[in-house]
């Protein structure tokens, strides 16, 4: 599969798929479920050029070091963290970049995952202002909240539906602009679900991404997620 890959014979995608499936990770267990990443960081211009590196994420650092005023916190954390009992190790990131209650968060709005969140939160809709309702306002989160580094789903790369509220669902008002959650808020460079996933999947595909996307593959699938390697790049997980 690398050989293929490596050849152009598969795309970024088949490839990602498939180390996820090589991992045990799978649809049918939302605490392994299949993990892509972020690749863009440009979703407030009116038009995506993907001949710019500047607009995509830089696929060598864990999602969380996107912001360079986080490294030091980071190493900060690690460094000075000492668990009294000596159970837990070190860590960089108290939270985990793929996990079940993020792959509800992404997926609210379609069955079997509404019903899913609805029982993690007793029975009701998680308040408005934390479900995910806006792709421009969950990158910017990201870049706000060091506790926040959730990867993607391969969802936001082949399936529109999941960005419509087709089956009418009450997810409630934003506090303060009173905004009613309904569809989630695309970047202004796409029209319509549709054409979000469209040119998400062609950022996917693109030159920058299939030069770098291996970078990333280290820190998730290769040799970046333990030991020396993982501390030395700041992505060692809680």
């Amino acid at each position: 599969v690398l050989q293929k890959w490596v050849n152009r014979e598969i795309s970024n995608f088949d490839y990602l798929i498939q180390l996820n499936t090589m991992a045990g990770r799978t649809y049918n267990d939302l605490a392994q479920y299949p993990v892509f990443p972020w690749i863009l960081r440009d979703y407030t211009s009116e038009e995506l050029d993907l001949n710019n590196p500047a607009v995509f994420r830089d696929l060598s650092k864990p999602i969380g070091c996107s912001v360079v005023i986080y490294k030091d916190l980071f190493f900060f954390r690690y460094e000075n963290f000492e668990d009294p009992l000596g159970i837990i190790d070190k860590f960089h990131y108290g939270t985990h970049y793929s996990n079940a209650a993020g792959v509800m968060h992404y997926l609210i709005r379609v069955e079997p995952f509404t019903t899913l969140h609805i029982q993690l939160q007793s029975g009701r809709f998680d308040c408005a202002d934390r479900q995910f309702h806006s792709i421009p306002a969950t990158w910017q989160a990201l870049m706000d909240n060091p506790n926040d580094v959730k990867e993607l789903i391969p969802e936001f790369f082949y399936f529109p539906e999941f960005l419509e509220n087709q089956n009418g669902f009450n997810l409630g008002q934003l506090q303060i602009s009173k905004e009613v959650v309904n569809d989630v808020v695309l970047p202004k460079w796409a029209h319509s679900p549709e054409d979000f996933i469209y040119k998400h999947r062609k950022a996917l595909e693109s030159e920058y991404v299939s030069a770098h996307l291996h970078e990333w593959i280290d820190l998730i699938f290769g040799y970046k997620q333990r030991g020396p390697a993982a501390v030395e790049a700041l992505n060692v997980f809680y």
